[in-house]
């Protein structure tokens, strides 16, 4: 009997995690990138923009946003002193582990309503954000029914 060395050679198991590819990505970096891509269209910034002030590619930031990639503390650093947000603005909203996750209803149109916002000049933002501020403070609560 006639063997090779690779049939008889012990199966070589990685360690850490399974690629993305295998297992999706984790969570935690979905929620990190979601809120980098919350802000960065806050400031009415591209991706473009954001990776020349983090000296990344677009490419780079789009994989942050998706979850795709982990962003590096050092990244992360950066990304809150060039936005003006405290690091834990990436974190805010994330449950502890073991609860059930559940994501903003309205997600879609917050970024739509995101987008446009930061296209705008600055005074017409300023002006905005005042009219929703007065229109939250006196608005009724919307029920489930409205919401929809």
């Amino acid at each position: 009997m006639n063997t090779t060395p690779q049939q008889n050679a012990p199966v070589k198991r990685r360690r850490g995690r399974r690629p993305v590819a295998e297992t999706g990505p984790d969570p935690v970096d979905i929620h990190v990138g979601g809120r980098l891509r919350e802000r960065r269209l806050s400031l009415g910034w591209s991706q473009s923009q954001l990776g020349r002030a983090l000296n990344l590619t677009f490419q780079q930031i789009q994989k942050y946003e998706r979850g795709a990639n982990r962003v590096s503390a050092s990244v992360l650093y950066r990304a809150a002193e060039s936005m003006s947000v405290p690091v834990s603005f990436f974190f805010d909203g994330l449950h502890n582990p073991g609860e059930e996750v559940a994501l903003p209803r309205f997600e879609r149109e917050t970024d739509e309503l995101s987008r446009m916002l930061g296209q705008l000049p600055k005074p017409v933002q300023r002006k905005l954000n005042e009219l929703v501020r007065t229109i939250a403070k006196t608005a009724e609560p919307a029920s489930d029914d409205q919401a929809a």
